[in-house]
């Protein structure tokens, strides 16, 4: 049985919702690095699951980019800023 996070990005994919793929791969890489900064506790455990997570949706973001190669020609390019 995929894990809850497994079948988020995979609603997200099938969405097509970069946007929400980008926010939760943001949280994520917030929650690491919270952790990784933090001392007095072995933070370990919970380090392993959210990077593990990370690797889920960096694999939902690369599905989604094979499915629309626009998408991932514009994902490469920098973003003007007006």
């Amino acid at each position: 049985m995929p894990s809850a996070i497994e079948q988020i990005v995979d609603a997200y994919v099938r969405q097509k919702n970069r946007r929400g793929l980008d926010a939760l791969m943001m949280h994520r890489h917030r929650l690491a690095i919270d952790l990784k900064s933090r001392s007095g506790y072995d933070f370990s455990l919970p380090i392993g699951q959210v990077d593990e997570e990370i690797a889920i949706i960096e694999a939902g973001l690369s599905r989604l980019r094979s499915c629309n190669p626009a998408e991932a020609e514009r994902a490469d390019r920098p973003s003007l800023p007006f």
